[in-house]
């Protein structure tokens, strides 16, 4: 019998032993999605240890106040021998923690807390996937391919993700989706403003977010609207390209490339318009915050973006990578400031309705629950389950 198990095959009523792995604390997309995980869960039902790869990073704080422990494991590559000594401490701390439920967040995560957790018989293995491909060599999808043979689950941040680990021969009987939450009440639509000029793009500068369509766009858009401006948030490898681009293309004097901001919440009540012209999404978190501040959004047609938006009524969807369809949605929610406001106001409300943290919390709290009463650790006349 497992050790996690008490001698009549279920867990007592006491919190159940959760371990989140992630790599380090440092300020980012999937971090920010696992830490409001780890603040939020229900303490009365979840005692959550954390482990890391390193003990570090500026939301580190978060955690630390949050969780029952933090625990390192210092995996610095996966192609050092001396990583399978973490292996085996990850198992020994799992077994002693009598830990029920283990949860991976990203590739790395994936690669090291899967199997380590199936090797000390974690009845509960959750692997996680929040992107398509992007940024991914095919080595590194098959490792985490194998990394998903021993999960129990695999949960995807949205239908669009869902598919590529089907595309992938991860079982559909394997897959759960949960898309991603925002903290609504840090995104409060403005007051109607008499013109629209300011287009807003929150994203890392990569590849495969396309800026520089937006930069092809702008000439169209500044001959109709010449006062109209364009905010770069984020940074990242395409940063100097791109401002290149835009000097090439003659638009330098409208764009602002702002770098990496805290503030975004300000940055997007004081813009007009917000785009995301990207070729490839998992779950646009930075699509969810400007709908919630009540932007009208231009983003590209792809699927993880239909699941979000209603085309003509929540946002407007355009085909990818096309700087003309780009312009001329921008220029007729410009010239249209009454239809704009319309569209943010029902944008706000949809995303307040279904895309919360508490909303994506829950729905973590009845995964959990579900798995443990379909491997039987936890009877189907459990309190807890009865209040899933």
């Amino acid at each position: 019998m497992p050790p996690h198990l008490l001698p009549h095959g279920v867990f007592d009523t006491a919190p159940v032993p959760v371990a989140i792995v992630m790599r380090t604390f440092e300020p980012g997309g999937t971090e920010h999605q696992m830490i409001e995980l780890i603040r939020r869960l229900d303490p009365s039902r979840w005692r959550v240890h954390v482990a890391c790869f390193r003990a570090e990073g500026g939301w580190f704080g978060r955690v630390a106040e949050s969780a029952a422990s933090v625990t390192e494991f210092p995996v610095r590559s996966f192609r050092r021998a001396a990583t399978l000594d973490q292996y085996r401490a990850f198992a020994r701390w799992c077994h002693e923690r009598r830990i029920a439920i283990v949860q991976s967040t990203e590739l790395p995560s994936n690669l090291f807390a899967l199997p380590a957790a199936a090797l000390a018989r974690v009845p509960v293995r959750i692997g996680s996937r929040r992107e398509i491909t992007a940024g991914k060599t095919v080595a590194q999808l098959v490792l985490q391919r194998a990394a998903y043979a021993c999960a129990t689950k695999v949960v995807a941040n949205s239908q669009a993700v869902a598919s590529q680990l089907r595309r992938e021969r991860v079982p559909a009987r394997k897959i759960a989706v949960v898309p991603n939450g925002i903290d609504v009440g840090r995104f409060q639509p403005q007051p109607p403003k008499p013109a629209l000029r300011t287009v807003i793009v929150v994203a890392n500068l990569r590849p495969e977010k396309r800026h520089e369509v937006l930069i092809d766009a702008a000439p169209d858009i500044l001959h109709r609207f010449p006062d109209a401006r364009f905010e770069i948030v984020g940074d990242g490898p395409e940063r100097t390209q791109l401002e290149r681009h835009a000097a090439t293309r003659g638009v330098s004097r409208a764009f602002e490339f702002v770098g990496h901001q805290g503030d975004v919440p300000r940055r997007l009540a004081d813009a007009d318009i917000f785009v995301l012209p990207s070729r490839s999404e998992g779950f646009p978190n930075a699509v969810l915050e400007a709908m919630a501040a009540g932007l009208p959004v231009v983003a590209s047609d792809l699927e993880a973006l239909r699941e979000v938006i209603e085309d003509q009524r929540t946002g407007v969807l355009i085909p990818s990578g096309d700087p003309r369809a780009l312009a001329a949605a921008v220029c007729d929610l410009m010239a249209d400031v009454i239809r704009a406001r319309q569209i943010g106001e029902r944008a706000s409300a949809a995303v307040r309705a279904r895309f919360s943290f508490d909303r994506m919390v829950a729905d973590f709290e009845s995964l959990y629950l579900r798995e443990l009463s379909r491997h039987r650790l936890i009877a189907a006349t459990h309190p807890h389950l009865a209040a899933s």
